[in-house]
C-alpha cells in the first residue's frame, strides 16, 4: 500500500501529490507536478518522488522546482525514509532540463533568483546522471552547477568538450565516461531504469542507515577539499558513528554469525 508524506516525521495517510503555494508555471491553483509516496512490504522505508509534468517533458519550471524543494525539505527530516528514488511519470523522458519557455518570460532579476534556487535543488539531489549540458546551443551556460560538477566527475578536459559542444550522450557513452553507474535495455513498459534503481535501493535498504548517511557526508564534503582535510572529515564522521546502537549490533551480529538488525539509532 502506498502512503503519502504528511509531515517531517511520519508517512501515515494514503499518498497524494504536493501542491505549490504560488508559482509562475500554473499559478496558485495549478495542478501538482510531483507526487511523493512511500513503498511498503519488502520496500518499506523506500520513498519515491514522481515527476509528472507531461506538457513540458518534466522541464524544471517554478512549480516543479518549488514542489521538489518542499518535498526534499520534509524527506530530509523523516526518520522512516532510508532511500529515495526519483522517477518520471512521463513515458519516454526523465527530465528535459530547465524550462526555457518559462525563463524567457522572466525578468533578469527573476532569472537570477530562479537559477539560484535551481542550483540549490541540484545540490540537494546531487545527481551526476546528466545526459547532456546543451546550454551553449541556446546561448546560455550551465547555471545549476553543471560547470562545477561535471569536471569533478569526468575531468576538466572532457567537461569543457561536452559543455562547449553541447553534445548529447546516450546511455552507453555516459556510462563509459562515468556519468552514470548503470545502463539497462529498455522494456515494453518503458520503465527498465526505474526497476534497476529499485533493485539498487533494495541493496542499500538493509545497511546501517546512520553509517550510510555519514558515509555520504564524508564523500560529499571530502570531494570539496584536499585529501588531508578529507581524511579529517572522515575521522569526524567515523567518531559520530562509534556510539551508535547500530555499530554495536553490527559487531554482535558478526560475532554471532547472524544477519544484523539495524534500527537507525
Amino acid at each position: 500500500m502506498l502512503r503519502a508524506l504528511t509531515n517531517a516525521r511520519r508517512l501515515a495517510r494514503p499518498w497524494k501529490a504536493l501542491r505549490a503555494r504560488s508559482c509562475a508555471s500554473h499559478g496558485p491553483a495549478g495542478p501538482p507536478e510531483i507526487q511523493v509516496r512511500a513503498l511498503a512490504g519488502a520496500d518499506h522505508r523506500i520513498a519515491e518522488i514522481l515527476m509528472n509534468r507531461p506538457s513540458a517533458c518534466n522541464a524544471l519550471g517554478n512549480v516543479l522546482v518549488n514542489q521538489l524543494l518542499e518535498a526534499l525539505a520534509q524527506l530530509r527530516e523523516d526518520q522512516q525514509v532510508r532511500v529515495l528514488l526519483f522517477r518520471s511519470g512521463v513515458k519516454g523522458v526523465f527530465c528535459a532540463g530547465a524550462d526555457l519557455k518559462e525563463r524567457e518570460q522572466m525578468s533578469e532579476a527573476e532569472v537570477g533568483i530562479f537559477v539560484q534556487r535551481l542550483r540549490g535543488l541540484m545540490n540537494e539531489i546531487a545527481s551526476s546522471a546528466v545526459m547532456g549540458l546543451i546550454e551553449t546551443t541556446r546561448g546560455l551556460l550551465p547555471g545549476a552547477g553543471g560547470t562545477q560538477r561535471l569536471p569533478r566527475c569526468i575531468g576538466v578536459a572532457l567537461a569543457k568538450e561536452l559543455i562547449f559542444t553541447g553534445r548529447r550522450l546516450n546511455g552507453a557513452q555516459a556510462q563509459a565516461l562515468g556519468l552514470v553507474n548503470h545502463t539497462v535495455s529498455q522494456n515494453e513498459d518503458g520503465n527498465a531504469a526505474y526497476h534497476r534503481a529499485r533493485e539498487l535501493a533494495q541493496e542499500i535498504l538493509p545497511q546501517a542507515p546512520i553509517a550510510v548517511r555519514l558515509g555520504k557526508v564524508a564523500i560529499d564534503r571530502g570531494m570539496e577539499v584536499d585529501i588531508a582535510s578529507g581524511m579529517a572529515i572522515e575521522g569526524i564522521c567515523y567518531a559520530q558513528n562509534i556510539p551508535t546502537q547500530d555499530r554495536l549490533e553490527g559487531m554482535a551480529a558478526f560475532r554471532e554469525k547472524r544477519p544484523p538488525r539495524f534500527v537507525g539509532k
